[in-house]
């Protein structure tokens, strides 16, 4: 007899927990095991005795928390079955950063696919989304609103280049999630034509180095350097979101202030920020490709979370789909819970733009281990939590 979704995963106050495996996905605090879909912090914790992962994600892991993030790593391979315990895993790219995966669990005849967060746009930086068939999907709904339609993003990536062009005395300062986000605005810009350097903030150098080490052709990309803003008339720089609104952007020579996310969408958002050029680029699915995604997967059962997840549920229930909201604590949307900042930009001190604090938690959940001193904090302007800004 087939086993019951329930049977197989159940909320924990750590996350998704499989009983039968003994093992969490994403889990929010630190665990034995601990199966990781893709390196946002919100997903990917350091302090867990075992992770499993891809290999790209581990790397990202290393890079962000120090070598030491966990006890001990297992690399997943995509596609390839994997035994842990009494139920079967299996790791396929979810097309929302580099090293990115679902991950689903079969046992006793029921296959559940946990989504984590993804999307079905083109990105010239990581593998696209591949369908599992599955009985129960697990799906993100960041952008879980009928109202969220993105544009194509090659047109937004023109607008960037456009305005450039038509005002080459201003320095164009794009604000950019630091990990997936920049580096597809990167490679877009390249696929386009453009060959000039792009210049980045310093939050932004080791995960972009991470990612050329991976083949992903991003050009020249040099870091700003403060003596030199002054000199970078026509340049576009890309850097944390937060960035964008503090005295380190203002330094640039009457510098377009520039924002790539799927909530530019909303243009009181755009006011609220001071962003001159909105660019409606995501790294998450917008209605249209969530709705598409779940009638591809066959799921006759949908578990919605971390996003819009009563519209996503009514959606689905109006299809005949049962479905539920998880209202799981720790996720959300990128950008809001901005984490410490990197040190100062060769030349200048401590100033406005490094305003980051700790990643924001609700209340009652408790971040795993802060980041090994030895390593790099994640860069301001990354991960989720609530309304945020760089989807």
């Amino acid at each position: 007899m087939a086993l019951r979704s329930t049977d197989i995963l159940t909320q924990t106050p750590q996350g998704l927990y499989c009983p039968l495996g003994d093992f969490h996905i994403d889990p929010v605090r630190p665990v034995k095991r601990a199966l990781i879909t893709h390196g946002h912090s919100d997903h990917a914790r350091s302090g867990h005795r075992t992770v499993m992962a891809t290999r790209e994600t581990l790397r990202i892991m290393g890079v962000r928390y120090g070598e030491d993030f966990a006890g001990s790593t297992q690399e997943a391979t995509l596609r390839e079955s994997i035994r842990v315990g009494d139920v079967t895993v299996r790791f396929t790219p979810a097309g929302h950063v580099l090293g990115s995966a679902q991950i689903a669990i079969e046992a006793g005849g029921t296959r559940v696919v946990v989504s984590g967060d993804y999307k079905r746009a083109e990105d010239p930086t990581c593998l696209p989304y591949e369908v599992v068939p599955c009985d129960v999907f697990i799906t993100e709904a960041t952008f879980g609103l009928p109202v969220f339609r993105h544009p194509d993003t090659r047109g937004e990536v023109r607008k960037l280049l456009d305005s450039a062009a038509l005002f080459p005395e201003r320095a164009h300062i794009v604000g950019a999630y630091a990990l997936g986000k920049a580096q597809r605005v990167m490679a877009l810009l390249r696929e386009e034509g453009y060959d000039q350097p792009i210049y980045l903030h310093g939050a932004m150098e080791r995960l972009t180095e991470l990612y050329k080490s991976e083949g992903i052709p991003l050009g020249e990309t040099p870091k700003v350097v403060a003596a030199e803003r002054s000199k970078l008339a026509g340049a576009i720089v890309i850097c944390p979101p937060s960035s964008i609104q503090d005295l380190w952007s203002r330094r640039f020579p009457d510098p377009v202030t520039c924002f790539a996310s799927g909530w530019m969408r909303v243009r009181a958002r755009a006011r609220q920020k001071g962003v001159e050029l909105p660019l409606v680029i995501s790294d998450h699915s917008d209605w249209d490709d969530l709705c598409r995604t779940i009638r591809e997967t066959g799921a006759g059962e949908v578990w919605v979370t971390h996003g819009q997840e009563d519209a996503l549920v009514h959606w689905c229930t109006t299809h005949g789909i049962r479905a539920r909201p998880l209202h799981m604590l720790g996720y959300g949307d990128e950008g809001e819970a901005e984490e410490p900042a990197h040190p100062p930009l060769e030349g200048e001190g401590r100033e406005q733009s490094e305003r980051g604090g700790v990643e924001t938690q609700p209340p009652n959940v408790r971040a795993a281990t802060p980041p090994r001193p030895s390593a790099d904090p994640p860069p301001q302007g990354e991960d989720k939590g609530g309304q945020g800004d760089a989807a």
